[in-house]
């Protein structure tokens, strides 16, 4: 009995710090999203549900919603393909392996603000060097952030390049931690490079696989530092995700009570949203 309560002291600053840093500003901002707090109307009067029923008639925020789950997914998608190819290179022996490790690292070395300055420049229509290699190859020049549909595919593709090494990092640990049996059972058998990956090392790396899926899902739900320095949500509201509509709305536009209804509305959504994706993904890419 004496050493169990000893173990709950031990517990007690974790669990203060928990308390501090989620649980006491997660509570404050359920009650301020029922506020009308903003430029106009300091404090924390009580409004009832008047933000929640505004939410609902806001078409902007369910378009940016829909315009960060394309962004999510798709770049998740491209990262996790090109993160299993890239580990799938360095796994098997090639030259300089290490140099080559640490030169996919690179990018997601680099501190996504300055990321984003780098590919804004580069994006340049008239001064980057995208347009420059472009008209090399003979084709016209490509508007890379001043249309709708090239600015989303510019983010999708900045998003990619810089958190790929991450999924690269995650595989990589992954593959080399694989028993070697079943592909010695696999030579034996005979199975070709196709067969033995479809059929020993994919399935292996399920779990592993499912992992850092969502762990990039989680991240790439929260896009606010590449589209506010790359495109600043436009052409107009084309890459405007829910991060930086909720950044206008509580820090441009003062609507703090609304902000924080949007906030909320928004983290329920992203939870409901990626339970499902992970019983998807378990389902599916597990049993197989």
């Amino acid at each position: 009995m004496l050493r169990l309560k000893h173990k709950h002291i031990f517990l007690l600053p974790g669990l203060i710090v928990l308390v501090a840093i989620i649980i006491f500003p997660l509570l404050f901002t359920i009650r301020v999203s029922f506020s009308s707090w903003d430029v106009v109307k300091p404090g924390l009067d009580w409004i009832g549900g008047q933000n929640y029923s505004r939410l609902f008639s806001d078409g902007r925020f369910w378009e940016a919603l829909r315009r960060l789950s394309f962004m999510a997914v798709g770049s998740v998608l491209l990262q996790y393909t090109l993160g299993f190819g890239l580990a799938l290179l360095v796994w098997r022996d090639v030259l300089m392996k290490r140099f080559v490790r640490v030169l996919f690292l690179v990018p997601m070395m680099t501190t996504p603000v300055i990321m984003s300055v780098i590919w804004r420049t580069i994006l340049h229509e008239s001064l980057g060097p995208a347009n420059d290699i472009v008209q090399l190859l003979g084709f016209e020049p490509v508007t890379w952030l001043s249309t709708g549909g090239m600015a989303m595919v510019s983010v999708i593709l900045v998003e990619t390049w810089q958190w790929t090494p991450f999924m690269f990092l995650l595989l990589l640990a992954g593959l080399l931690s694989l028993p070697r049996d079943p592909y010695m059972a696999a030579a034996i058998d005979g199975a070709g490079p196709f067969r033995t990956f479809f059929s020993v090392t994919f399935p292996l790396m399920a779990p592993i696989s499912i992992g850092a899926i969502m762990i990039r899902l989680i991240e790439a739900s929260k896009i606010m530092e590449t589209v506010y320095v790359l495109t600043s949500g436009g052409p107009g509201t084309a890459t405007e995700t829910s991060s930086y509509y909720i950044y206008i709305r509580g820090m441009r536009d003062y609507q703090i009570g609304y902000s924080a209804t949007l906030s909320i509305t928004y983290l329920v959504i992203m939870i409901i949203s990626l339970t499902i994706i992970a019983k998807i993904l378990t389902r599916n890419i597990a049993r197989d």
